[in-house]
């Protein structure tokens, strides 16, 4: 069985106990989509197709409504997924200008992942922390009072963690099994 059929096979045999959690037939279409979507990250194909069946509506319509919505994702967010809040303080505090500068460093633009799926960017509305604005959040870690410089820093940050991440599992897979 190929990798991609295997995946389809998970989403589906998970989707089966999350729809068997919920009462699909009286949870909301978009109630289901959020669930679907804290399980996954993002709304994969194969989970709209079993919304779509459980509640009795075309998939189209499914992806109609995940579509209209800019709250839900199509595609997996990165390893280290980038919010950039947008909210009153922060857009008056210079967020655009950050968001900007993320959007260079990373090269991507609002919206989308990275070719090596380690970073996605997205703009939010608000992440609660409007004492500290401007902020970003990446990962789960918020990063406050940002400045155009800190995105570097921030990366800087990121990439030493991969680095001690790559040398902790080569050194875990170096040593001998134990039973």
């Amino acid at each position: 069985m190929s990798k991609k059929a295997e995946d389809e096979l998970d989403v589906v045999q998970e989707m089966e106990r999350i729809l068997a959690s919920a009462d699909s037939k009286g949870t909301s279409l978009i109630t289901l989509l959020q669930e679907v979507q804290n399980r996954f990250g993002y709304l994969p194909r194969e989970a709209m197709i079993e919304v779509a069946k459980a509640k009795e509506v075309s998939p189209a319509a499914v992806f109609g409504v995940a579509s209209f919505y800019n709250q839900f994702r199509m595609i997996p967010p990165g390893k280290y997924p980038v919010k950039m809040c947008m909210g009153t303080a922060c857009h008056i505090k210079g967020g655009n200008a950050i968001l900007r500068v993320w959007e260079t460093k990373l090269g991507i633009k609002e919206g989308q992942v990275t070719e090596d799926r380690t970073f996605s960017l997205d703009r939010v509305a608000c992440v609660g922390c409007c004492a500290m604005a401007p902020v970003s959040v990446v990962g789960e870690e918020i990063h406050g009072n940002m400045m155009p410089t800190n995105v570097d820093g921030i990366l800087l940050a990121v990439e030493l963690a991969e680095k001690e991440e790559r040398r902790q599992n080569a050194r875990e897979s170096d040593s001998p099994e134990q039973d």
